[in-house]
């Protein structure tokens, strides 16, 4: 056989191909002194938002409680012209529908004009107690997004300076800290814009089923009244 023709025979080797992984941590971290510091924040705002939920819904849930024993009293007590019983039992109760009733107990013999003025103003004061920090929770679903997207810019700033230092020799290495810096931050802006934003609109639905249950409680007791003038 010519040994221009032999085919070099070469010892078999394995190629061993290492993927490397990121974990949650390294993910957040990766971004730089820019990238941590927006991450920072977004985290904040994602423990506020989580919080401000908690505390807001055990609030709804706690004014949204009916007792239906609770108007019965107050007709009983209005029938039998039992006024300072009816007043101890609204203190007693202390919910929103028990103040509201109180103010209209404590003006009994003023015009039903008067006494519904009473009402609503009450009324409005409940709500305004159910929707405090709700308005916070909308500012954290738009403005999480915006500061994500802030972490982007700044890493895409990050990304195109080490272009510019390096001059002709672009290592993607060496521009990953501006992508990571970059993606991280979007993705993190909108999760919590995303979470704040379902739980600002879920707590809003329950805050008016909660205001619904009260005028149709307080109509109730306008009637009551009505009926015993």
């Amino acid at each position: 056989m010519n040994p221009l023709l032999q085919i070099p025979t070469t010892t078999d080797s394995t190629l061993v191909v290492t993927e490397k992984t990121l974990s949650v941590i390294e993910l957040i971290t990766s971004g730089g002194i820019g990238g941590n510091l927006v991450m920072g924040a977004l985290g904040l705002l994602s423990l506020f938002a989580i919080y401000i939920l908690i505390e807001r819904f055990s609030v709804i849930k706690k004014a949204s409680k009916e007792d239906e024993n609770f108007l019965k009293s107050i007709r009983n007590f209005v029938e039998a012209k039992d006024i300072q019983a009816a007043k101890t039992l609204c203190r007693n109760a202390d919910s929103p529908i028990s103040r509201m009733i109180e103010k209209g107990v404590n003006r009994i013999d003023k015009p039903m004009t008067d006494i519904s003025a009473a009402i609503e103003n009450q009324g409005k004061l409940e709500v305004f107690k159910m929707e405090n920090n709700l308005a916070n929770l909308a500012t954290i679903s738009g403005a999480a997004p915006m500061i994500g997207f802030l972490g982007t810019v700044i890493g895409m700033i990050v990304a195109f300076h080490e272009m510019a230092s390096a001059g002709g020799n672009i290592d993607v290495e060496m521009l990953s800290k501006g992508i990571y810096m970059a993606m991280t931050t979007t993705v993190a802006g909108l999760i919590v814009g995303i979470i704040a934003f379902i739980a600002y609109n879920y707590l809003v639905s329950k805050v008016d089923k909660v205001v619904f249950m009260l005028e149709a409680k307080t109509t109730e007791f306008l009637d009551v009244l009505h009926h015993n003038e």
